[in-house]
């Protein structure tokens, strides 16, 4: 994948930053104190104010858990590693006006749902997903914990790949609204609330999203757990 924090910094200095996108705080916004705690929103101040480590550490931080997840909502691996670096290219677009009034997780999540969205809507149909073993390793881990996080054990002593197999099949029965609220509580840890806000949605319905996630997952791998 080509560096993400080289592209965005040549693609700045050559005039390639758009006006502030739906995704991008207005300036007349204020901090939040609480976002301000975040050690990532401390990075991308650091990148406001002109700091190129602290993007770099941004995108390895975050990039292979972003094609992971883009990996999972559009089918296609090339795609979601397109995907992510637009989703950082954004990001560096919208430095000098960021106002963290978010977690840095929250916000970035939120520019990915909407490109995620969107490529959807270009490829017209769902794609199956397939990833190869030898670079998907962090799907892999991801998927495993679908099972091991809702409480769902296998029965049996499954290959690794096999069950990896089963978990992929179960996940792509979710509708992309289910699937990217488990991706984002259970994988990336998130509370409701900020899944709410990354979503625009209520606390409440991201809560009843993966209820009925729970309950999908559950009735396609009942055949292969205790």
């Amino acid at each position: 994948m080509p560096d993400v924090a080289t592209t965005a910094a040549r693609r700045s200095a050559l005039g390639a930053a758009p006006g502030r996108t739906a995704t991008e705080p207005a300036s007349n916004e204020a901090a939040s104190p609480t976002a301000l705690r975040d050690p990532n929103v401390q990075l991308m101040l650091q990148v406001r104010d002109g700091d190129e480590a602290a993007f770099a550490e941004l995108v390895e931080k975050f990039q292979g858990r972003l094609v992971t997840v883009f990996t999972h909502l559009v089918g296609d691996r090339s795609l979601a590693e397109d995907l992510s670096q637009e989703t950082f290219l954004r990001v560096y677009r919208a430095r000098t006006g960021y106002v963290p009034t978010a977690k840095f997780s929250t916000w970035l999540y939120r520019i990915a749902h909407n490109l995620a969205s969107n490529a959807r809507r270009g490829l017209g149909r769902k794609k199956e997903v397939r990833v190869d073993p030898k670079e998907g390793s962090a799907t892999g881990t991801h998927e495993q914990m679908a099972v091991e996080k809702s409480g769902l054990m296998p029965s049996r002593l499954f290959a690794k790949d096999e069950l990896r197999e089963k978990v992929r099949e179960a996940l792509d029965t979710l509708s992309d609204r289910q699937k990217l609220a488990v991706l984002l509580h259970r994988f990336e840890g998130m509370p409701y609330a900020d899944i709410a806000e990354t979503m625009e949605l209520s606390p409440a319905a991201v809560k009843s999203l993966l209820a009925r996630a729970r309950e999908n997952l559950r009735s396609k791998l009942e055949p292969y757990v205790k």
